[in-house]
């Protein structure tokens, strides 16, 4: 195996990694990362799918007791029976629009600059949104309705436009929408294991004509930095919203998009059209 194919494989797992938790969009990394390290042909395009478990996995492994118990209580308890109802509805803005949408999304969006202005946009939306004042109704994951789920599965959707960010659509709408910032970045966790979990297993359908065992090892290397590196970015965002909020990441967002631009606009990258 390509030795420079395999440190390629580790750059994008860590990025996979550090970005598909929080509100910076990993989409919006890999499709830079990918231009940037020449790996965003098709076969790349499946490598992002594939190391997208390793980040599943992760959040899987930080909430495995919280998940056993909910499986164990499943058609039992009430609360589990009220999580589960809850990601189901969550999930269905975003696959229905997906479904609808995903060709044209592609073929006009996922191209760096539209990602670059997503990013300063994005970021604008965290910034107006921490500003206000935040009146909390909802505490915990156990205390939202199937009308909360509905709201942040509206606001997931957003994250459909590349650069956007799953996890700070679903966030920020719950910060809006009167959940604590505990409870929003936890259901935003909790919703990231069936949309990403379905969203892979459905791209790997699609694209199974690109499977090809001499990857394996490419694919092994992505997953298990795509792991390590949401595992440790997980821990240390549940630690951090105890005392801070996302402000950080939205002047994060809008220099990334600036430097995008910049570079861009005055050809000092060459970046392709995806």
């Amino acid at each position: 195996m390509d030795t420079i194919l395999l440190l390629k494989a580790l750059i994008l797992g860590i990025v996979e990694g550090l970005t598909e938790f929080l509100p910076i969009s990993s989409t919006g990394h890999l499709i830079l990362a990918g231009d940037l390290l020449n790996f965003n042909d098709d076969r790349g395009k499946l490598f992002e799918i594939v190391i997208q478990s390793g980040a599943i996995l992760a959040v899987v492994w930080e909430f495995r007791h919280r998940i056993a118990g909910v499986l164990t209580g499943l058609g039992r308890d009430r609360l589990a029976n009220r999580l589960v109802l809850n990601l189901a509805i969550a999930f269905v803005p975003l696959a229905a629009l997906g479904l609808m949408f995903k060709k044209a999304i592609e073929a006009h969006l996922f191209k760096p600059v539209p990602v670059a202005m997503a990013f300063i946009i994005g970021a604008f939306v965290i910034l107006w949104a921490e500003r206000r004042t935040h009146t909390i109704r909802v505490q915990s994951v156990d205390e939202m309705t199937p009308l909360d789920a509905l709201k942040l599965g509206i606001a997931q959707a957003f994250a459909l436009i590349p650069g956007t960010s799953r996890s700070g659509a679903t966030i920020i709408g719950g910060l809006l929408f009167g959940l604590s910032r505990k409870a929003a970045t936890e259901f935003s966790f909790f919703l990231a294991i069936p949309t990403l979990f379905i969203a892979t297993l459905y791209s790997l359908y699609k694209e199974r004509a690109l499977l090809n065992a001499d990857d394996l090892a490419m694919w092994a290397v992505g997953f298990v930095a795509a792991f390590v590196s949401a595992f440790l970015c997980v821990r240390w965002l549940l630690r951090y919203i105890s005392s801070h909020d996302f402000t950080i990441f939205a002047w994060y967002r809008i220099a990334f998009g600036i430097i995008v631009l910049a570079t861009a606009h005055f050809g000092w990258v060459e970046w392709s059209v995806h």
